[in-house]
């Protein structure tokens, strides 16, 4: 795996430099920094937290179902980080610049786009009317992570396909494991 990554890096570079160039800009710079210091878990920690308290036993499932989605992303994309090892692109091409502090060393898969696409499908099988709050959201955290320089396109498209499958796996199994809440 780590070959192959090192491999099609040359291809994606293009694609990390013509994301990271409007990085320059101040205003667009804070803005996916903030987005990304949302995606970073108070975003969806907070509505974790609202869900209980919105829709009183009816918001405990899906609580439960995004809380469950992260713990296992976290574990899923920490093991294959530290498998992997793939340096982050600004690492790997000067003209790339870093936006923001990264949360650890490597870049494979991108961990906030794994966790935006499972907490939004986990919570959207619930409630689908979050889908005007959290859709748009979870867009802006997986482009984050271009436009501040911080992953390549496969990192955010193998993260978003992980936490799709996470989101909906735990979202269809919750209800039969837990069907008295």
């Amino acid at each position: 795996m780590k070959i192959a990554l090192a491999r099609i890096n040359d291809y994606e570079i293009p694609l990390c430099v013509f994301f990271n160039r409007v990085n320059r800009q101040h205003m667009i710079n804070r803005f996916f920094r903030v987005i990304s210091r949302l995606g970073d878990g108070v975003f969806w920690y907070t509505i974790m937290a609202l869900l209980p308290i919105l829709y009183g036993r009816a918001g405990l499932v899906p609580a439960l179902t995004m809380g469950l989605t992260g713990l296992t992303g976290l574990i899923i994309y920490k093991l294959m980080k530290s498998s992997t090892k793939r340096k982050r692109p600004y690492h790997y091409e000067e003209k790339v610049m870093q936006g923001v502090r990264a949360l650890d060393q490597f870049s494979f898969p991108s961990g906030h786009t794994l966790h935006a696409v499972g907490f939004s499908v986990a919570l959207l099988h619930f409630f689908p009317a979050w889908s005007v709050l959290v859709v748009p959201f979870a867009l802006l955290v997986a482009l984050s992570r271009l436009v501040l320089g911080l992953h390549y396109p496969s990192d955010v498209l193998i993260g978003a396909t992980i936490g799709y499958s996470l989101g909906t796996g735990f979202a269809l199994l919750m209800p039969v494991a837990l069907p008295g809440i």
